[in-house]
């Protein structure tokens, strides 16, 4: 049987961008839609963001991240300060119950890659541990996307 093109790229395009995001399940924690953006060239840094929802009573607390992408991770956040963009590193990021800890890129929580081993490109994936205090580790798959298709399939998976 053959299906025509035209109706290959309708279905194509009818699919939402929650089927572009990805998620894992720690105990009674979600994490959806782990990405990271390039860094422009020569910069050796480069941030990754994932959302964290706690389905339970207890609240979570992320506490570290490795990555054989990167020399170290980093804990961040970033704030408007006196009309000026502050970044500044976090010991933790705390999401309370109920609630969705939601990183984009643009300011808030984020995920710092510190000396990338090789530059992110747009397409690739690389594996994440996430350190939870009281709940453990977490291994995630991180897509390397433009911030835009990364804020999409994130949002989308709502």
């Amino acid at each position: 049987m053959r299906v025509p093109v035209s109706l290959l790229l309708a279905a194509g395009l009818s699919f939402s961008a929650s089927a572009l995001a990805h998620e894992y399940v720690l105990e009674d924690l979600l994490l959806v839609h782990p990405f990271a953006t390039p860094a422009p060239p020569g910069v050796p840094h480069a941030a990754a963001y994932v959302d964290i929802r706690v389905e339970g009573e207890t609240p979570a607390v992320l506490v570290g991240a490795r990555t054989p992408a990167s020399e170290s991770v980093e804990l961040h956040d970033m704030q408007m300060e006196e009309g000026v963009m502050q970044m500044r590193r976090v010991e933790r990021i705390e999401v309370p119950a109920g609630i969705t800890q939601t990183m984009r890129p643009g300011g808030g929580y984020h995920l710092m890659l510190m000396d990338l081993k090789a530059p992110l490109r747009l397409g690739e994936r690389f594996p994440m541990t996430l350190e939870f205090a009281e709940r453990g580790e977490v291994e995630v798959e991180v897509w390397v996307q433009s911030a835009e298709a990364g804020r999409e399939a994130a949002d989308g998976h709502y």
